[in-house]
């Protein structure tokens, strides 16, 4: 219905941004990564998925639309709605929900807040097939297992060396574009160098 929305961004929130398009303010539910995204910009467009219940119309925006492609699969999974999609979003990169669900990796959706072990599983197995298929402007992930395991090693590193996890997350998926066979202790050196 509302594709994308690009105005003024006037108030903004970890949860929460407020856009002025010509003089009408928009309030978007947003995931933390779209928060550090947007946070620092005056003008912003975001992509859009409007929720409409009984009670309540609902706009989300976010800054890829690969985040909204992935929220638009979550919230078509049994038991996943649009409050827990975002939660999910705020917890986990795309790429890191990505490579969990066709790992099979359910603990590492579990460890988000307010999911439980039943629908973890539940995301990995009705996802992996859609996901594998590179469906919902989701780019086609590789689907070695390898490259899996040192991507989320690195990941995993920089993050605890302090580094954002989305800012770490995009350098590691152009290092590994260019270079997919790095062992995961180059991948960090050659992020390091452009962190």
């Amino acid at each position: 219905m509302i594709g994308y929305i690009k105005g003024k961004l006037v108030g903004i929130s970890p949860a929460m941004a407020l856009i002025d398009v010509n003089g009408v303010g928009y309030e978007l539910h947003i995931s933390l990564y779209t928060f550090e995204k947007i946070k620092d910009q005056d003008d912003c467009k975001l992509h859009t998925h409007l929720s409409i219940k009984e009670d309540s119309h609902t706009l989300f925006g976010f800054f890829e639309e690969e985040e909204r492609g992935m929220f638009r699969l979550l919230i078509n999974v049994s038991g996943v709605g649009a409050s827990t999609a975002r939660m999910i979003l705020s917890s986990l990169s795309v790429s890191e929900l990505q490579s969990a669900i066709l790992r099979g990796d359910s603990a590492l959706i579990k460890s988000v807040k307010g999911i439980g072990i039943k629908t973890s599983q539940k995301i990995v197995i009705d996802l992996q097939d859609k996901i594998g298929k590179g469906g919902n402007n989701l780019p086609m992930m590789d689907m070695n297992a390898t490259n899996l395991k040192e991507r989320t090693q690195a990941l995993d590193a920089l993050v605890t060396l302090g580094f954002s996890r989305a800012d770490s997350d995009k350098v590691i998926s152009k290092i590994l574009k260019e270079e997919p066979s790095l062992l995961v202790e180059n991948i960090i050196k050659k992020a390091l160098k452009t962190l």
